[in-house]
């Protein structure tokens, strides 16, 4: 699922009735989930976390945005953060199958919208940004609210959307900055000790700035810390009864949990103390707890073709996750909070078949597809893991983990098009109801693309199948050939779901461009599983 995260921060954090409005803007938008709705008193400010694809998020922005600036009125605000607007600051950040470039455009159009139809000056930040000066929040936001006379008159200053000329209307509102930036993961490393200076002394070491030594004739010297994207400081915490490392991972990508837990540890040994565990405060994707739980299971020597559920527990054991209060992954990671409920992947399998077998025509040939695709690469994942580290094929360990790892990851990629073919049929339905020719048009378009993702997923499998066959365990080489019999059901399968909506497109070059592109798949499939079938047979006999 596309995933964008989305945090505005709005100048009002005392009025619950402005606050309460504001958030139900948000969760009466479709498509999105308000996640966290954080006031404070003494900034005088709120900050609203939700999530959602991302055409809905910027919905639901800018019907914030919309509301917010007509329920507050920046000529009569104050409080202790810094603040240019009633929308003071509005991120877009990457969850999962989106990119920043992706959000970055989010940005512009939410800015474009916001200046021409509510005629709010808006500055792009971040990754964002227009310009380099621009990058830096703080730099943007200098002067504050009171500034903006002066700064929409400097041309140095002018607004990347809306107005630059200061009015009653901007008076009011003030000026918003939006932009695109990654996701921020608020991390503690618990200490066993109530000793401050120690957290602080190894906060030091790992935080990108490090520390400042200072000399004898009175100069200082940087000593640079360990990891980029990473702020750290040392506290104690009264609720704990112990010091605590808080951490601010600024890009995962970069630094994540794993790197400042094992660092941390082995300058806590140095000056004889432990590190216990940690704590994520607030939400964390899901690629930052499997990338976390993937090298713990690597340091050990272990398969990292495992279940997600399996990664998640072992980055859970390995971080101390639940040291000082236990860590649900329900609802500490942002993916597993908002899962739908009702998917039919989450069904038993005789509750599956039961919807299968029933005379609605969703899921269908579409969505079997998909799982046939899944048990193939399930097969083929299993035969490596029955392989790896296995007596006589030392030789191929290293490679047959990476087939099966990468099996593994394609096994989920075609497990979540189960679902997405019944939406797409679904609303296919939708469409046919409103009896509009191009609405019709576009949906079955669109419910092409399901199986035609799932039609190219199968030759991404094929390879690897096909080297399992060759290197993995003679005795589970049965279950290769039957992952091959599910590869070439979920083709088939795929290209007729794909042929038979195309009988009801009218466009000419986009049915002849899929049925090319299908002939291109089954020119390069068919041989290779063939191959495959003609291997397996010949190590059975």
């Amino acid at each position: 699922m596309k995933l964008v995260e989305c945090v505005p921060n709005f100048s009002e954090g005392r009025n619950r009735d402005v606050i309460d409005q504001i958030a139900s803007a948000i969760k009466g938008t479709a498509g999105v989930d308000l996640l966290d709705v954080d006031p404070g008193m003494d900034t005088n400010r709120t900050v609203y976390t939700f999530v959602g694809e991302p055409d809905a998020v910027v919905e639901a922005a800018f019907n914030a945005i919309k509301l917010g600036s007509s329920l507050i009125d920046m000529r009569n605000h104050s409080g202790a953060h810094p603040r240019m607007g009633a929308c003071d600051v509005c991120p877009f950040i990457p969850v999962s199958e989106v990119t920043m470039d992706d959000c970055v455009e989010l940005a512009k159009r939410l800015g474009k919208m916001v200046g021409e139809q509510l005629g709010i000056p808006v500055y792009l930040y971040e990754f964002a940004a227009s310009s380099e000066y621009r990058k830096n929040l703080a730099d943007i936001r200098s002067g504050e609210y009171e500034s903006l006379p002066e700064k929409l008159n400097d041309p140095k200053w002018k607004p990347d959307f809306g107005p630059s000329i200061f009015d009653q209307n901007i008076a009011r509102s003030g000026a918003t900055v939006i932009g695109a930036r990654e996701f921020l993961i608020a991390y503690n490393l618990n200490l066993n000790s109530k000793e401050k200076a120690h957290a602080n002394n190894i906060a030091k070491k790992i935080r990108e700035k490090g520390d400042i030594k200072k000399n004898p004739d009175g100069t200082q010297t940087v000593i640079p810390g360990k990891f980029k994207e990473c702020k750290a400081i040392g506290w104690y915490v009264e609720d704990y009864k112990r010091a605590q490392i808080s951490i601010n991972l600024t890009n995962f990508h970069v630094t994540n949990m794993q790197h400042v837990f094992d660092e941390a540890t082995k300058e806590g040994e140095k000056i004889g103390v432990r590190i216990t565990g940690s704590e994520i405060v607030g939400l964390v994707p899901l690629q930052a707890i499997k990338e976390a739980g993937l090298h713990y299971i690597k340091k050990q020597g272990l398969s990292r073709a495992v279940s997600e559920r399996e990664v998640i527990d072992i980055a859970i054991y390995s971080l101390g996750l639940s040291d000082v209060q236990p860590f649900n992954p329900d609802e500490k990671i942002i993916e597993y909070k908002i899962k739908k409920s009702g998917r039919l992947i989450d069904l038993r399998l005789t509750e599956f078949l039961d919807e299968l077998a029933s005379k609605s025509p969703a899921p269908g040939g579409g969505s079997v597809s998909a799982l046939n695709g899944s048990i193939a690469a399930s097969l083929g994942c299993m035969v490596g893991n029955l392989t790896f580290k296995k007596k006589g094929y030392e030789n191929f360990s290293d490679e047959i983990e990476k087939i099966a790892f990468d099996l593994n990851s394609i096994r989920t990629e075609f497990l979540n098009l189960i679902d997405k073919d019944t939406e797409s049929f679904n609303q296919l339905m939708a469409a046919l109801k409103t009896k509009d020719p191009v609405a019709i048009e576009e949906a079955t378009k669109n419910a092409c693309q399901i199986p035609l993702t799932t039609a190219n997923l199968t030759l991404k499998t094929v390879d690897l199948l096909m080297r399992t066959a060759q290197i993995g365990n003679i005795n589970a080489i049965s279950d290769v050939g039957v992952g091959c019999l599910n590869l070439y059901a979920s083709f088939y399968g795929a290209k007729y779901n794909v042929l038979i909506n195309l009988k009801s497109i009218s466009d000419h070059n986009f049915k002849q461009d899929k049925i090319k592109y299908l002939q291109e798949i089954e020119n390069q499939l068919i041989p290779k599983l063939d191959l495959i079938q003609k291997t397996v047979e010949g190590k059975m006999i």
